[in-house]
C-alpha cells in the first residue's frame, strides 16, 4: 500500500471562491441541485447547504458579527469526506461496496452499493447521501482515478490560496503543525488542528485547522463509531429480556394462585 494520502484544510485562508465546489463537480460530472437551478438559502452566501450526493465538497460561510456590524469576522471551510482512518461507513456496509484504497482512502463503489442508506446513518458527518441519478450513495472519493493517474484531487488543484493542501498525511500534520505555531506566535491563540490525531477515529485523512470550537463549524466535537454503543445497547437488550422474563414469571404466579380453590 502507498504512504496515506489525503487533505488538510487551512479554513484561516479560505476566502470562499467555491472553486473547490466547481471543480469538483465538473471532474466528477455530478448533476447541479434542481435542475440547474438555484435556490437561495437564506444562509449567508452558503446556497449548497450541505454535503451530499451531489454536492461532495461544500463551502461553509459562518458570520460572527455584530448586530450593526460594525465589528466581527467571517468563518469559511471547504467541507469533504473525512476518510476516516476508522471509518463507519466501511464497517456498516452490508454489500462491501465501500472498500479503502491503496491510498488509505474511502471509496464507495455505485455497482456494488445497493441503496441500502446504512452508511448515510452510520457516518458522524453527514457526508454521504443518495445520487439521484444513480440510485446509490455517492460521496467525495479524494479524486481516486486522478490518484491512479499520479495527479491530484481537482478541489485542491483549483484551490487559489491553498486552503486545501494534498499530499502525505504525514507531511500534511507537520505543515499543519507548523502553521498552528506560526498563527499562535501571531496571536491567534485559538488555532488548532481538527482531526489530526489518532484520538479522533483513528485520525481523520481529511482533517482542518480551526479557530473556533468544531459545532461553530457544523463539526461534532467527539465523533464515534457505531460499535461504541453495542456493549450499552447489549446490556439494555439483556436487561429487558430479564425484566420481561421476570414479569411472565410474576403473571404466571398469580394467574395460578387465582386459580387454586
Amino acid at each position: 500500500m502507498a504512504e496515506p494520502m489525503g487533505f488538510y484544510t487551512d479554513t484561516t485562508v479560505c476566502i470562499g471562491c467555491k472553486a473547490c465546489e466547481v471543480a469538483c463537480k465538473e471532474w466528477n460530472q455530478l448533476p447541479s441541485r434542481n435542475g440547474g437551478q438555484t435556490t437561495l438559502s437564506g444562509n449567508s452566501y452558503d446556497n449548497t447547504r450541505a454535503l451530499d450526493g451531489i454536492h461532495w465538497r461544500h463551502v461553509k460561510f459562518v458570520e460572527q458579527f455584530t448586530d450593526d456590524r460594525k465589528d466581527g469576522r467571517w468563518l469559511l471551510m471547504s467541507d469533504v469526506c473525512k476518510h476516516c482512518v476508522q471509518a463507519a461507513c466501511l464497517e456498516v456496509c452490508p454489500t462491501g461496496a465501500i472498500i479503502r484504497t491503496e491510498f488509505d482512502t474511502v471509496v464507495i463503489q455505485s455497482d456494488a452499493c445497493n441503496g441500502c442508506r446504512d452508511c448515510i446513518s452510520a457516518c458522524p458527518f453527514g457526508v454521504i447521501d443518495i445520487n439521484p441519478a444513480s440510485g446509490t450513495a455517492q460521496k467525495c472519493t479524494l479524486c481516486y482515478d486522478r490518484l491512479q493517474a499520479g495527479m491530484q484531487p481537482a478541489c485542491s488543484q483549483a484551490c487559489p490560496t491553498e486552503s486545501i493542501q494534498f499530499g502525505t498525511i504525514r507531511e500534511l500534520k507537520d505543515r499543519a503543525q507548523k502553521r498552528v505555531a506560526q498563527l499562535q506566535q501571531m496571536g491567534e491563540k485559538r488555532a488548532y488542528l481538527y482531526g489530526a490525531d489518532e484520538k479522533m477515529l483513528g485520525g481523520l485523512n481529511s482533517f482542518y485547522l480551526l479557530v473556533d470550537r468544531p459545532e461553530v463549524y457544523n463539526l461534532p466535537p467527539d465523533p464515534q463509531m457505531p460499535t461504541r454503543n453495542l456493549k450499552l445497547g447489549s446490556w439494555f437488550s439483556v436487561l429487558g429480556a430479564v425484566l420481561v422474563s421476570l414479569f411472565g414469571v410474576i403473571n404466571f404466579r398469580n394467574r395460578g394462585a387465582e386459580e387454586r380453590p
